[in-house]
C-alpha cells in the first residue's frame, strides 16, 4: 500500500515563496509520471503540474512560469517550486500518480497567500 506525505505548506504573502515535498512509501515513483493537485475550499481538486518519469514537465496555464516541479528519484520525493505566489493560489496540496488510478490520497498541504 502506498503512503504519500505532503509537507511544507505555510502562510505566506502574496508575492512570497514556498516549496513542497511529497514522499511516498511503499511504491517508487521511477515507474510513473507524477503530479501536484490543489483544492481550494468550495472547489474541485484541480491538477497544477506533471513530471514524467524522463523529467519532462506541464503545468495548468494558471501556474506556468511561477511554479516548477521537479523530483529525486532515490529519496522517491518529489517537490514543487511555488513563487509569484497570488491569493488564488490557496489551497490544500496533494500529490499523486498521473495515471488513470490515483494511489490513496495523503492528507495534503495546506497553503494559505494572504496580507
Amino acid at each position: 500500500q502506498v503512503r504519500l506525505v505532503e509537507s511544507g505548506g505555510g502562510l505566506v504573502q502574496p508575492g512570497g515563496s514556498l516549496r513542497l515535498s511529497c514522499a511516498a512509501s511503499g511504491s517508487s515513483f521511477t515507474y510513473y509520471p507524477m503530479g501536484w493537485y490543489r483544492q481550494a475550499p468550495g472547489n474541485e481538486r484541480e491538477w497544477v503540474a506533471t513530471i514524467s518519469m524522463s523529467g519532462n514537465t506541464n503545468y495548468a496555464d494558471s501556474v506556468k512560469g511561477r511554479f516548477t516541479i521537479s523530483k529525486d528519484s532515490p529519496k522517491n520525493t518529489v517537490y514543487l517550486q511555488m513563487n509569484s505566489l497570488k491569493s488564488e493560489d490557496t489551497g490544500v496540496y496533494y500529490c499523486n500518480r498521473v495515471t488513470s488510478i490515483n494511489w490513496d490520497w495523503g492528507q495534503g498541504t495546506q497553503v494559505t497567500v494572504s496580507s
